[in-house]
This record gives C-alpha cells, sequence and structure tokens, in this order.
C-alpha cells in the first residue's frame, strides 16, 4: 500500500467518521443512537464507505451476508464489487423457502434471524457485512447460521464498532474469536 493510498484511506474514513450523527434516547431512553442515514444520503460518502469494505476484503469471498435491514443496504453492493453473491438473513416470516432460525440477545431486547436452508452452498467463503457490531449478538448469531450450512465465515467488516459495548468477548465466548473483524469507524465510548 503506497502512502497515497494510505492518506485516501484515512480521508475517507474521517469523511465516514463525520457524517454519523448521535440522537440520544433513541429507540428508548438511556440510549444513544449513532446515525447512519446522513452518510447514507451523501454520495461521497456512502461512496466511501463502499469503496473501504471492499477495500479490507480477503480475496476469494464467494457470498456476503447481509443483516436486516441495514446489512442490505451496505452489503449489497459490496457484493456487487467483489463479483459474488448477496445472501440476506432476515427477521422471521420474510423469506419464503425453508429457513433455518436462531434467537439472540442485543443491547436492548431480544430478535430472531432466518436464513434459507439453501442460501449457500457448504465450502463458500463468507464475508459478513454490517453497519454496526454492538454488543456482537447479531453477528455470532449469523456465525451460527452460515455454520449450520457448512459455509466458512471468512471475515467481517462493518461500517462501525461501538467498543465500549464489548462486542469481541461475546464474539470471542461464542468461539468467533480468531475471526478478522474490520470496523471503519470505532466508537470508544
Amino acid at each position: 500500500m503506497t502512502s497515497t493510498t494510505q492518506t485516501t484511506s484515512v480521508q475517507r474514513r474521517a469523511l465516514i467518521a463525520s457524517l454519523i450523527r448521535d440522537i440520544p434516547d433513541f429507540p428508548q431512553q438511556g440510549v444513544g443512537f449513532k446515525d447512519i442515514t446522513p452518510l447514507l444520503g451523501d454520495a461521497a460518502g456512502f461512496r466511501a464507505t463502499i469503496d473501504e469494505l471492499v477495500a479490507t476484503a480477503p480475496a476469494g469471498i464467494d457470498v456476503v451476508v447481509g443483516m436486516e435491514a441495514r446489512g442490505f443496504i451496505v452489503g449489497a453492493p459490496v457484493a456487487i464489487a467483489l463479483g459474488a453473491g448477496f445472501v440476506p438473513v432476515r427477521k422471521p416470516g420474510k423469506l419464503p423457502a425453508e429457513t433455518y432460525e436462531v434467537s439472540y440477545d442485543l443491547e436492548y431486547g431480544s430478535e430472531t434471524l432466518t436464513i434459507h436452508t439453501d442460501a449457500i452452498k457448504p465450502g463458500s467463503r463468507v464475508l459478513v457485512v454490517d453497519d454496526v457490531l454492538a454488543t456482537g449478538g447479531t453477528l455470532a448469531a449469523t456465525a451460527g447460521l452460515i455454520q449450520r450450512l457448512g459455509a466458512e465465515l471468512v471475515h467481517v467488516s462493518v461500517l462501525m464498532e461501538l467498543a465500549f459495548l464489548q462486542p469481541r468477548q461475546l464474539l470471542a465466548r461464542a468461539g468467533l474469536g480468531e475471526t478478522a473483524i474490520t470496523a471503519l469507524v470505532t466508537v470508544a465510548s
């Protein structure tokens, strides 16, 4: 990587961080929500996000998996850029064919995710792309679905990691401590 490329990456990540805004007490009292809609609405910022996610992806990805709903927004363009397929992980009742499902806890509630039982071929190399890594619950649940399909989770790329929620500790307990994770923006507190 040249110094010009590094500067460009640094500049892109600074632009990305500058377009994420804080919304206090959303979706409930005491939760500080990181709103990415200004980033998505800014052509240069959204382009920088996709370019950075693509640049950090390992070679040889067969499938990009994105979780409902904002994982679709960032995951699908990354899949196109990588020449990979895109597989959505959705909430119950949204996928029409036979599914596997998993329930998990998140920072303010619980959730269930599903994936088609034939969505990914066994042995496929999978990149998970999502907007936020918060507690790690969504990622751990998705990793379980990918494993159940016999595929290999080789990398995780997120727009933003809420490091103060210590998601990597949960992921280590879930057996994902060795999984490579890239966060374009890290929120320490």
